[in-house]
């Protein structure tokens, strides 16, 4: 199943923070700990990995599991 990918910018823009965190992130292992893909020199995110990354770091709901 081929998957939308998502652009830094466009994961910066959905969980509101910048590129350069993300790029950080990705060099140090620190932070935003989102699983990616590089297809030669492009970085890119699984929309699902995003999602996953998301409920993951989402806290006071009741969670249907």
């Amino acid at each position: 199943m081929i998957e939308i990918l998502l652009t830094p910018k466009q994961v910066g823009t959905l969980i509101q923070v910048t590129t350069a965190s993300l790029a950080n992130s990705r060099c140090t292992g620190v932070g935003v700990q989102i699983p990616y893909c590089k297809i030669g020199k492009l970085v890119r995110y699984k929309e699902s990995a995003v999602q996953e990354y998301i409920e993951a770091n989402t806290y006071g709901e009741n969670k249907a599991k």
